[in-house]
């Protein structure tokens, strides 16, 4: 794993040689292939089978003829440093109203924003600006104008859409090509896009437990025919969730690990029985902003021939040479199996993906809930993902801007973090609201962390970096922080939190 003091700008862009595969390994991931082969053979039998029906959009008057996507990367616009529109990405504005209702915590239910005769109260204000430190944006396109204008262009040619779920009517060739692109930045065969992260990650889970089921020579699987499911106690709600789905199948076993400790987890794969292994974990850490320990997780598959799943949501664009992410910053790309993302973080849109092989694709598509029963994203959404995931490639600058600024915080603070992901925990949940109000007041939109978002006692201001700050803005926000909590202690308070996981 990284060293606390160590950023990823410090490393190589590989910093660790790619692991071989043991013959042991080919075997278990063999047999992995071949429960997936048998799942959709069984499906298949029962005419549950799904597949994708594309509808082709085009303007043409003869729609037969065929069109040629913007697929090719100088389509599309793209800069070689930051532009004044980038700056809308981290500068935000809040009413007067909403202002003092967050400094008083007194919930809003937004009408304060609201200029209309519906709100019969509503009064022009004074707004208060703020220097957003707390949103997932990281390389700052959402105010990119290339992705405004693939959205637009949709829009204007097509409507929004969809007409329906990707399965019957909603998937179409704008939706092919970014899972193309997709499938390509992450190295895999294939991807499907899924309505959110949060889908996509139930969808996975879902999917892996029918597995069991679908192989089980009686209605319900034996206790040897179930799948054990291994999660970091620290995993994303939606894994937890989707797990939790799939208990109620009664075809898989659960075990949870100590975040990020290996010898546990090695301990777990071992004593267990269970022939069908599935290890699941975020890359990088939403609350925390630690790395998993990707080496030592490929030395375990390499050993338990487990299936590995990571939810890369975090690190996608941001990690990596052409931001592939944390697979891809730590050369592993080859030894994870299924890799989530989402791409309304680093994307700066909106939506969800699985890339996979083509087997697990067509597995998940046929047995995923929150895929099968879900709208497809619309038409615009789609195309301006796909202009995202090519500009993100292309704008190098934006990923050495936020490890630039990684690198700076750690410098001026003296906080050994590792990513974009800063938590300043500060213990109680009204030391965190009172910081908070603290920053509202010095001009900085950084939100309280508290359960049951993170466990008691481990409250934080969770601070997060992007590729539109400025060191400027840094020390700034440096000095605010320093009058409302102890840099010092941070350390402290987050050895005891994890002490108490």
């Amino acid at each position: 794993m990284l060293n606390r003091s160590t950023t990823l700008s410090d490393l190589p862009i590989h910093p660790h040689p790619s692991v071989s595969v043991s013959p042991s390994a080919k075997m278990e991931k063999s047999s992995w292939d071949y429960w997936v082969e048998e799942s959709l053979a069984k499906l298949e039998s029962l005419k549950l089978l799904r597949s994708l029906r594309p509808i082709y959009l085009s303007k043409e008057s003869n729609p037969s003829k065929p069109i040629a996507l913007e697929v090719e990367d100088n389509n599309y616009e793209v800069f070689d440093e930051m532009q004044p529109w980038d700056r809308s990405s981290v500068e935000v504005s809040i009413s007067g109203s909403t202002f003092q209702k967050w400094l008083l915590e007194i919930p809003s239910s937004g009408d304060e924003i609201v200029c209309g005769k519906a709100v019969t109260d509503y009064k022009v204000e004074q707004s208060k600006k703020l220097l957003l430190f707390s949103g997932n944006d990281y390389l700052g396109l959402s105010s990119h104008p290339t992705i405004g204008k693939a959205a637009a262009k949709a829009a204007q040619e097509h409507g929004m859409g969809p007409r329906g779920s990707a399965l019957i009517c909603g998937y179409t060739n704008y939706h092919r090509a970014l899972e193309s692109c997709l499938a390509n930045l992450k190295k895999k065969e294939d991807c499907l896009l899924c309505p959110t992260g949060f889908a996509a990650n139930m969808a996975v889970m879902v999917a892996v437990g029918n597995i069991s089921s679908l192989l089980a020579p009686a209605e319900k699987p034996l206790q040897k025919e179930k799948i054990a499911i291994f999660s970091d106690a620290l995993n994303h709600a939606s894994i937890i969730d989707g797990i939790r789905l799939a208990e109620r199948q009664q075809s898989v076993e659960v075990h949870v690990y100590r975040h990020c400790d290996m010898s546990h987890l090695s301990s777990l794969l071992s004593s267990c029985p269970l022939k069908k292994k599935v290890v699941v974990t975020d890359s990088l850490f939403s609350m925390d902003g630690d790395f998993a320990p990707m080496v030592e997780l490929v030395n375990l598959r390499k050993r338990h021939g487990f299936l590995l799943v990571i939810d890369d949501a975090h690190g996608t664009f941001v990690c990596g040479r052409n931001g592939g992410g944390v697979a891809e910053e730590f050369n592993c790309e080859r030894d994870v199996d299924i890799c989530v993302g989402t791409l309304s973080k680093a994307a700066g849109c909106h939506g969800g993906f699985i890339a996979c092989s083509e087997k697990w694709k067509k597995l998940i598509q046929s047995r995923g809930r929150s895929f099968i029963f879900s709208t497809a994203s619309p038409v615009p959404v789609a195309a301006a993902a796909h202009a995202s995931v090519i500009v993100a490639k292309k704008e190098v600058w934006r990923r050495k801007a936020i490890w630039n600024r990684v690198q700076e915080f750690q410098a001026l603070t003296g906080i050994p973090i590792t990513s974009p992901i800063i938590s300043l925990i500060v213990g109680s949940e009204e030391k965190a609201l009172q910081a908070s109000r603290h920053m509202l007041k010095s001009g900085f939109h950084v939100t309280a962390i508290r359960p049951p978002t993170v466990p008691p006692n481990s409250c934080r201001l969770r601070v997060t970096l992007s590729a539109t700050h400025t060191a400027d803005d840094l020390k700034q926000l440096i000095g605010a922080l320093s009058s409302c909590i102890n840099f010092q202690e941070i350390c402290s308070n987050s050895i005891y939190a994890y002490a108490r996981l």
